[in-house]
């Protein structure tokens, strides 16, 4: 029998289908418990979406807290120097409430980490992998790429000082050129400086076209020139295999400095507002946990793929069959076997009710139409 995709729901689907992806490029999967020590969050809570958490005290009296991330599980079982990087991908369900929500939710995670010593290619890997996804997910995709040394590079050369980066990285995540115009006034910035300033700001569109802009302004400092290199080297990567066309520079996307260090991004979905893709290089997490080492994921959350609308079926079944109260069961049963064992979907009713079928069989009142 034919298997139908069309019985799973949309992150169902998406399962399956990114599964063969992931391990097709040597990803394995990660299984973890459904809880962790509370420690291991607390410490860490700033790489959160949400420091609330469910937690009990087990037998041993230690404080667990049912798990929000996978992330920093995946890096607490990952032991420094392996042979290669540790390439692994998960299907697991985090319990956390989002940012404005004051209920938990049960949340649907896919997603993947690369840990170890890594280098161009597996950023470029990875940076792929989440193309391919959101492309698998729908065609109507785009994937916002930002970098931690293009962003810290340009408040460096404007002069901002470290306790002010809070407020310009606020104003950049939101898109809010008169709060940074403000913040220049303020600190008594140049217009010079205020302008570059807003190129963190205004800055969007394709990756080559961007770049290619922002070379000018990428020269004179080390962590500039470095970040837009390699930027560059993965977009070119990326134009070469086809994957560029719908692959956007944006600063507006934004890690927290404290544990992102390098590329960074998100990806959406035509019709949801919500990105559905998150990821970034999280090498100085990785660090404040005690490894010295590279670290590269994303995680997609399968929630908001539910809230994209399937398409209208032409039909509710294959085939509805009648019967009543006087319908022998044993061949009622029969047939429904019959039915199923032919791949063909069919439902048995008293009452059809507003059901569209391609076929009626009637077996009514003992009758085998």
């Amino acid at each position: 029998m034919e298997f139908d995709w069309n019985i799973l729901r949309s992150g169902e689907q998406t399962i399956y289908r990114l599964r063969g992806l992931y391990e097709n490029y040597g990803y394995r999967r990660f299984k973890m418990s459904k809880f962790e020590e509370y420690d291991l969050y607390i410490r860490n809570k700033d790489f959160l979406v949400s420091d609330r958490m469910i937690t009990f005290t087990d037998a041993r009296g230690v404080l667990m807290a049912l798990k929000p991330d996978v992330t920093l599980s995946i890096v607490k079982n990952t032991r420094e120097k392996e042979p290669g990087p540790r390439k692994v991908y998960y299907n697991e369900t985090v319990y956390r409430t989002n940012k404005g929500d004051d209920t938990f939710q049960e949340i649907m995670q896919t997603g993947l980490e690369c840990i170890g010593d890594l280098d161009l290619y597996h950023i470029y890997e990875v940076l792929s992998l989440a193309v391919q996804s959101l492309a698998s997910i729908s065609p109507d995709y785009v994937l916002d790429v930002s970098h931690m040394g293009l962003v810290s590079g340009f408040m460096e050369a404007a002069g901002v000082s470290r306790e002010d980066y809070p407020t310009v990285l606020e104003a950049v995540r939101e898109k809010n050129a008169a709060a940074l115009r403000a913040f220049c006034r303020e600190k008594g910035m140049s217009a010079t400086v205020s302008a570059l300033l807003e190129k963190l700001v205004s800055t969007y569109g394709p990756i080559e076209a961007v770049l290619a802009e922002l070379a000018p302004l990428c020269v004179g400092g080390k962590k500039t020139r470095e970040a837009w290199e390699e930027l560059n080297s993965v977009c070119q990567l990326l134009k070469a295999n086809g994957l560029g066309e719908k692959v956007c520079l944006d600063f507006s996307v934004e890690g927290g400095m404290d544990y992102y260090s390098g590329i960074v991004f998100r990806g959406f979905i035509k019709n949801l507002s919500a990105g559905v893709l998150s990821g970034g290089q999280y090498d100085k997490m990785v660090e404040k946990m005690g490894k010295r080492c590279g670290a590269i994921g994303f995680a997609i959350y399968l929630d908001e793929l539910e809230r994209l609308r399937p398409a209208q079926l032409p039909w509710d079944a294959d085939v509805l069959v009648r019967y009543d109260d006087q319908t022998d069961l044993t061949a009622l049963t029969g047939r429904m076997a019959e039915l199923a064992a032919a791949g063909k979907k069919a439902l048995a009713r008293k009452e059809p009710g507003d059901l569209r079928v391609k076929e009626t069989i009637d077996m009514r009142g003992g009758e085998q139409a």
